[in-house]
């Protein structure tokens, strides 16, 4: 198989660029300093990034287009858990010379398979020389100013949900193909049921949900056999695996009742909890009335 070395930078950007379809939004094709798109009236910009390292995100072993599929996705989640939708992406790469040309092939396939799947379309980046992969994507979105949701809105008596069955997705594999909640997010905002909070399960249930209890200044009680669990997943896998990529919501009880009536076209939201006062304590409880503490855990990128 012909090493990327062999390929040389700039006849790799050729090939990258005879890969991405053009896009009538985009007004320099990649190969320009930056890349300029059409203005964007009447939207709030989101922009978002994520860094993913060979031996500390993904295997060695990993198939390229899986990884590349999530790296695309990864950002994508964020932006639907602010409530927007994805527009343009940059993409910066570190590769091992030998790597070879048929395993970057792969890589951007599947990171192209995440652009088309989600409408995002890739305008530029950069790649250097590196000891190992290192993958780098830039998002920008867009959203009403009345549609954004941020972490710090929860207030007392909201219900918790969560879009969809936790844990155990790195050991599933769920974790390098999962989809996005943005038909989620969009259906909530459409409803006119905009989440009082909102952030996507990337380093655990208990982990993520924390950053929404400390900014918004409250507590959580869980209903310990509501949370739905994936296959074979027990309630710790549920509450710290992390990778699970569903959305993490609260909404007020007048609205969370009326989800439950709503038709939501195989859309999934299930309710797990409630707010309750008590900055970052979180309390499970059992069908039999009891409270337990649950424990603060999830990953840990340091």
């Amino acid at each position: 198989m012909k090493p990327l070395r062999d390929l040389g930078e700039f006849e790799f950007i050729d090939r990258i660029r005879r890969l991405i379809p053009p896009d009538a939004s985009v007004l320099t094709p990649i190969g320009d300093d930056t890349a300029v798109v059409r203005e964007i009236r009447g939207k709030q910009v989101l922009l978002t990034t994520d860094m993913f390292v060979e031996g500390v995100h993904f295997k060695t072993q990993t198939p390229p287009q899986r990884i590349g599929y999530k790296a695309l996705a990864c950002n994508v989640s964020d932006i639907a858990a602010m409530g927007g939708m994805p527009q343009y992406a940059l993409v910066s790469l570190g590769v091992a010379p030998g790597k070879t040309v048929a395993f970057m092939d792969a890589l951007y396939r599947g990171i192209i398979q995440s652009a088309n799947k989600f409408h995002v379309r890739i305008v530029g980046g950069d790649t250097v020389k590196s000891r190992r992969l290192v993958i780098n994507i830039s998002l920008l979105g867009t959203a009403r100013k009345k549609d954004i949701v941020c972490r710090k809105g929860a207030g007392k008596g909201d219900v918790i949900f969560v879009t969809g069955p936790l844990g155990r997705a790195w050991k599933s594999g769920k974790d390098l193909c999962f989809v996005p909640r943005l038909a989620e997010a969009q259906f909530l905002l459409r409803q006119g049921l905009k989440p009082t909070s909102m952030i996507d399960i990337s380093d655990g249930f208990m982990a993520d949900l924390s950053h929404i209890l400390h900014q918004s200044r409250v507590g959580a009680c869980l209903w310990k056999e509501s949370i739905p669990l994936a296959e074979k997943a027990k309630l710790r896998h549920a509450l710290y695996d992390g990778e699970d990529f569903e959305l993490l919501f609260t909404l007020p009880a007048g609205k969370a009742r009326r989800l439950k009536t709503l038709r939501t076209g195989g859309l999934q939201f299930f309710p797990v909890g409630e707010i309750v006062p008590g900055r970052g304590t979180v309390t499970l409880l059992d069908r039999k009335g009891r409270k337990t503490p649950v424990k603060p855990g999830g990953f840990r990128h340091f």
